[in-house]
């Protein structure tokens, strides 16, 4: 009898990782017209009600001038695909208020949402590879340099070395006082007294986007077309369009109603899924 236990004990047990492993998925809504330049980037603004793409348009680290940024519907059409012009290679992109910041390349562009009118162009010295930003609640600003390890803090207007000595940083998410970074297949939290912590890791190299679904919980994606949902217990695989060569770049996410924005970066479009 204690042997019958016993497998009937690792049998739950089996199931029970199954489940875990399995527990969540991305079911399709809708996909975008092919026609946004090179999506790498999108920003879901629940006051605006619409999404910001950011378009690259051209290769990922040159200042050619022919990036921007388009409106998108919550419907999957196109609002206005030219909405600003002139920018080199945008990316990541965070909101405060009437403004909206955009990581491009060595720069950060402060847009007035109101206007459609760039009002300024934060250079980061030395900077190379522009890539993620966020903002935390009190209006900081930090920007990940993949190329040169590091991420910048804008505060007050000045701009200051936040953290280096990473390995490729890429995603960033402000989480009360904490940072997380998307760092070369792994994720990592940052404290305010810049202690660092890896909450998960063996992912793909090229980790792109973080959004919190819960505390804990994440959605994740990686460039080459995977998008994971990630805790503390690991990373669990949600979607992997790598085979069909679909990128999945740096994702927008609706908490509200759980949708996942995924910009396919060389499919020039980007689809909705509903998280369940």
């Amino acid at each position: 009898m204690k042997c019958r236990h016993l497998l009937l004990g690792a049998a739950l047990t089996t199931f029970t990782t199954m489940y875990a492993q399995a527990q969540h998925s991305l079911v399709k809504l809708w996909e975008t017209e092919a026609s946004l330049p090179i999506p790498e980037s999108v920003l879901y603004s629940a006051t605006d009600k619409l999404l910001y793409v950011a378009q690259i348009d051209g290769k990922s680290g040159e200042k050619d001038g022919k990036g921007g940024i388009a409106k998108v519907g919550l419907d999957g059409k196109i609002i206005a695909q030219d909405w600003i012009t002139g920018l080199d290679a945008p990316k990541g992109m965070g909101k405060i208020g009437n403004k909206l910041y955009v990581a491009d390349v060595t720069a950060v562009v402060e847009i007035d949402i109101k206007s459609g009118k760039i009002i300024k162009k934060h250079e980061v010295e030395g900077a190379k590879f522009l890539n993620d930003l966020t903002i935390d609640a009190k209006g900081n600003i930090y920007v990940s340099d993949s190329d040169m390890k590091k991420v910048h803090l804008i505060k007050d207007g000045k701009i200051s070395t936040y953290f280096e000595d990473l390995t490729r940083p890429n995603g960033l998410l402000a989480v009360g006082s904490d940072l997380l970074i998307a760092d070369s297949g792994a994720l990592k939290r940052l404290s305010s007294d810049k202690k660092i912590t890896v909450i998960a890791e063996g992912m793909d190299k090229s980790t792109d986007g973080i959004e919190q679904v819960r505390p804990g919980e994440y959605i994740m994606s990686c460039w080459a077309g995977v998008v994971y949902y990630v805790t503390d217990k690991g990373a669990e695989k949600l979607l992997d369009t790598s085979a069909d060569k679909i990128n999945s770049a740096d994702i927008g996410y609706d908490p509200i109603k759980k949708i996942v924005y995924v910009p396919t970066f060389m499919k020039n479009s980007v689809a909705a899924y509903q998280l369940k």
